[in-house]
């Protein structure tokens, strides 16, 4: 399963090169040409003969993580996160750093806190990531300054059409775009998998001005906070309800008549779709949407509930409904910009 592998690799900020590197060895046999720019971007084309728009489809490839800052002592590894990772998670987790060596994220205990601590979280400060090192020089064998350790959560199916996993933001949109690219199209269509967007969507800014394309589509993971203890109204997203169409957020307010041609196709499609309620937030829409003399983007996310944690869960309802939709918009897109000989602008 393309899904599952993808999850399963390791590749943070500014460490994308095992994502990127599958994904090239994926994306060979269906595509034109195949880039990597100086960000770290992999830039995938097909027809770039063709005339008519040119499509960008988005999808990032970095995960959440954890970088050591330091090594104590007694051979104990300080971190800080790559991302945005809730500390309060991270307490007896099981990671990974350089592949093989796995440690154990740990704290003082319980019995030995003040009350004053128990009630609060700890701070990245008061956390190390153990490795069974005897010393800081035993550790510093095995561990350098800057080196990443990564959640170890395996990509299995549970419940009725889930899936958990770690990386799901943004692996499912890697594995959407590619699904997407071994189609055919008569038009130029480019796909860029983007690097550090977990930490300012830095790689799409760089490939949003390379590309400089007609319209841009980001596909990503997005929360889901459909659970017994929120209110409904502060859920964001559900899953098993489709993919989500964002109308606002903290990087980017998305045209309405997008969205409503998004929620237009939907429906006469039968595809279910719905909104993100929610503005906090960012994707790689943020840049792209910017970009040059702006580029018209909609972003369609997956539902993700523990979204930047060591294991998200996914509906592949959700997954493949997503799928269908962007394969619906990007048989339109077309038509819909020959409507718009001005479209950066009309759109």
């Amino acid at each position: 399963m393309l899904l599952k592998t993808l999850s399963e690799l390791n590749g943070t900020s500014g460490a994308e090169g095992s994502v990127r590197d599958f994904l090239r060895q994926q994306l060979e046999p269906f595509v034109d040409t195949i880039v990597v720019d100086k960000m770290g971007n992999l830039i995938a084309t097909k027809n770039a003969h063709l005339p008519g728009p040119k499509i960008m489809l988005a999808a990032h490839m970095d995960e959440v993580a954890l970088m050591i800052t330091e090594i104590t002592s007694d051979g104990y590894l300080k971190f800080q996160p790559v991302g945005g990772i809730d500390a309060r998670i991270l307490v007896s987790k099981p990671v990974q750093i350089n592949d093989t060596l796995v440690g154990v994220i740990g704290a003082k205990a319980i019995h030995l806190q003040k009350s004053s601590e128990r009630k609060r979280a700890l701070p990245f400060d008061k956390l190390y990531i153990d490795i069974g090192a005897k010393s800081k020089e035993d550790a510093a064998g095995k561990v350098k300054l800057g080196d990443y350790a990564y959640f170890m959560t395996k990509c299995e199916p549970f419940g009725e059409n889930l899936y958990k996993g770690k990386a799901f933001d943004d692996r499912v949109g890697c594995a959407l775009l590619v699904e997407l690219l071994k189609k055919d199209y008569a038009f130029p269509l480019v796909a860029a998998f983007t690097v550090q967007e977990e930490v300012g969507l830095r790689g799409a800014k760089v490939a949003a001005y390379h590309v400089d394309p007609d319209f841009a589509i980001v596909l990503e993971g997005t929360v889901a906070a459909d659970v017994s203890d929120r209110e409904e109204d502060g859920w964001v997203t559900e899953l098993g309800k489709g993919p989500a169409c964002s109308l606002m957020d903290r990087t980017t307010l998305y045209s309405p008549k997008l969205v409503q041609w998004v929620v237009n196709l939907a429906r006469e499609k039968g595809i279910p779709l719905q909104f993100r309620r929610g503005t906090s937030g960012g994707n790689d829409a943020g840049s792209i949407h910017i970009s040059k003399a702006g580029i018209p983007t909609i972003v369609l996310s997956v539902p993700c509930r523990y979204i930047h944690s060591f294991v998200s869960v996914i509906s592949e309802h959700d997954y493949t409904a997503c799928f269908k939709l962007v394969e619906e918009l990007l048989a339109d897109l077309p038509r819909k910009l020959r409507i718009s000989p001005m479209a950066k602008e009309d759109l």
